[in-house]
């Protein structure tokens, strides 16, 4: 008797182009968005900081200004001057020897 070769095996079909294809592709969605998340994000937190100090730096304006603003009525507060006519205005005070005078309103006509 003759031996006898075992069957055939099919041999593997090569890989198809459009399943390498599909891989590609999805290899260049996962690096596009790596590349979002690598670059785009920090570029809009850096905006946002940014917008951030601008802001705070216009209210540093602001506060610097009214604090200057404070600090002149603070020497004009300061002077005697000032202090004996606040006195004199707002709470009717007088120096020793003086005699205060408080003038009293009319009172309202009475209608017939």
């Amino acid at each position: 008797m003759t031996p006898v070769a075992p069957p055939r095996r099919p041999a593997a079909p090569a890989p198809r182009p459009r399943r390498r294809r599909v891989g590609v592709v999805v290899l260049l969605v996962l690096v596009s968005v790596a590349v979002l998340f690598a670059f785009v994000y920090p570029t809009r937190t850096y905006f946002g900081q940014r917008r951030t100090v601008v802001e705070a730096e216009r209210r540093l304006e602001v506060l610097e200004s009214h604090a200057q603003e404070l600090r002149r009525e603070n020497a004009r507060l300061g002077r005697d001057a000032e202090v004996e006519w606040r006195a004199r205005e707002d709470f009717g005070m007088v120096r020793p020897g003086e005699t205060p005078y408080v003038l009293v309103p009319a009172p309202p006509p009475t209608l017939p």
